[in-house]
């Protein structure tokens, strides 16, 4: 069973970050619809017009390198705990997102106003899923370097 989660759940995450970095990276009308949102929130709730703008333009980007990194570190099993550790942050603030801001669960993803039927949030969950299940694995790499 360790080896199926040591093995599968890196695999889903890697795959989950990887097969998303094309959107990210290529600016695509999903991702800008995405970010945009959230940045259009951001600065409806009062953060400075210049960060929600920022990350309007550069959120996307940003956490596709942020997810490709942890892709890398997943895959690694000396660095899987790390990984894990990261793709559960960024996955908490996706989660974030979804459930708390304009983007919904359930969110448009082009200009005629289709909807990916929450495919995205349930694939953010399932990441956030098995990061928590890897550190859990993990857990005593973790204690060790914390001098417990």
């Amino acid at each position: 069973m360790n080896k199926i989660v040591n093995w599968i759940l890196p695999l889903y995450i890697a795959f989950v970050f990887l097969q998303s970095l094309f959107f990210k990276f290529s600016g695509s009308e999903e991702t800008v619809i995405i970010f945009n949102t959230i940045g259009t929130w951001m600065a409806d709730i009062g953060l400075p017009q210049s960060f929600a703008q920022g990350f309007s333009n550069y959120g996307g980007t940003a956490t596709g390198l942020v997810e490709l990194i942890v892709s890398i570190l997943v895959l690694i099993p000396i660095s899987r705990v790390w990984g894990a550790l990261a793709g559960l942050m960024v996955m908490s603030g996706a989660i974030f997102f979804h459930l708390f801001t304009p983007l919904g669960v359930v969110r448009i993803v082009d200009a005629a106003g289709n909807t990916d039927g929450g495919v995205l949030f349930f694939m953010a969950c399932g990441v956030w899923l098995s990061s928590l299940a890897l550190i859990y694995t993990d857990r005593r790499k973790l204690l060790a370097l914390i001098g417990r």
